[in-house]
């Protein structure tokens, strides 16, 4: 049988035991269906090699190495990764785009007495899903948006916000990055793609009667691109602005970023990439904080003489100047510090 789908939430797709992605690893590996397994019926490799088959030879001669390479690699998988599985399990198949792959894969899981189905237009019908929602769609909530300037705990208010129940969107979690200059975190960035299937999925389960918290952003997350819907709802949002005394906020980001710090090489590097943004004698000042180790002093220059003008700059354009103002002293209780962010956006309502 094939499966239709009809939205990113369709109810059908929970009626399945297991979802399987029978494309290569590296296609999985740019993006998937929440929750697929990858049994790739043919490696990267082999699938280079059909496809050079049926450019250079025939497609004859293509199906017919590639079909052999399907059964072996079926066969592996059949007695490995699905060898627990007893009559009654029920899979979900897909590939690129429905054909081949999983039609080959799906019929041989039948023949054995699974209850196999594949999805119609295999992955690619998927994406056609997410770039309709974060393309098209608006965002379904009203869309509340959380500034302030680096240092502020943004994100970590927010998360303990989702904590207390508050719908919330967290951009930076998704795109794994912190959105500065040091934001990099281990493990990389996903995909552009698999990025917009994470935010396309959160729109997905927003209750409309809600707000929607996001943190302002500039419209890249690290080197990936916030969709054009969502960015735009993040442009026309009001905000509720958190102020914190610079001092503390290098304070507060100088044991955030310990990760960052522990590699005072990679640091330097960062800080010789801006050169052309700022006079050599800063450059040299901030060298020398890291050589010195003196990460809250240098946190705190960048904050005042790097961060803190782009900020200004990007907030005059995208800020009406009407937005509340939330003032902090301090985030060593950043519980604290969320309990009067929601009691400021409480004020909104």
């Amino acid at each position: 049988m094939v499966l239709t789908l009809s939205s990113l939430s369709d109810p059908a797709l929970a009626g399945f035991d297991s979802v399987i992605d029978v494309r290569s690893p590296s296609e999985f590996a740019e993006d998937h269906l929440p929750g697929a397994i990858n049994l790739p019926v043919l490696s990267d490799e082999e699938r280079a090699q059909v496809g050079t088959i049926y450019k250079q030879i025939s497609p004859f001669d293509a199906r017919k190495i590639g079909g052999a390479l399907v059964a072996a690699n079926a066969a592996r998988h059949i007695a490995g990764s699905l060898a627990q599985f007893g009559g009654a399990w029920k899979p979900l198949v897909y590939c690129w785009r429905g054909g081949q792959r999983s039609g080959s894969f799906e019929t041989i899981l039948k023949q054995i007495g699974w209850r196999a189905e594949r999805i119609d237009g295999g992955y690619k019908a998927w994406r056609s899903l997410i770039v309709t929602r974060v393309q098209l769609q608006p965002v379904p909530s009203p869309v509340i948006v959380l500034d302030g300037n680096t240092g502020s705990a943004k994100t970590e208010i927010l998360q303990r916000l989702a904590l207390r129940g508050h719908q919330v969107i967290d951009l930076e979690g998704m795109a794994n990055h912190r959105g500065s200059l040091f934001g990099a975190m281990p493990g990389g960035q996903p995909s552009q793609k698999m990025f917009e299937s994470r935010i396309a999925l959160a729109l997905e389960a927003l209750d409309p009667a809600r707000p929607v918290l996001v943190e302002a952003e500039s419209s890249r997350v690290g080197d990936l691109v916030v969709p054009s819907v969502l960015w735009r709802a993040i442009c026309d949002a009001p905000r509720l602005r958190l102020t914190v005394p610079v001092e503390e906020r290098a304070r507060y980001t100088a044991g955030f970023y310990a990760e960052a710090t522990a590699d005072p090489a990679e640091v330097a590097r960062i800080i010789e990439r801006l050169r052309p943004q700022h006079p050599g004698e800063r450059i040299r000042h901030w060298l020398a904080l890291v050589e010195a180790r003196d990460w809250p002093v240098l946190a705190e220059g960048l904050m005042r003489d790097h961060y803190d003008p782009r900020y200004d700059s990007h907030r005059a354009r995208h800020d009406d100047g009407r937005g509340a103002v939330l003032a902090l002293e301090s985030l060593r209780d950043l519980d604290a510090a969320a309990g009067a962010v929601e009691g400021a956006l409480a004020a909104l309502n």
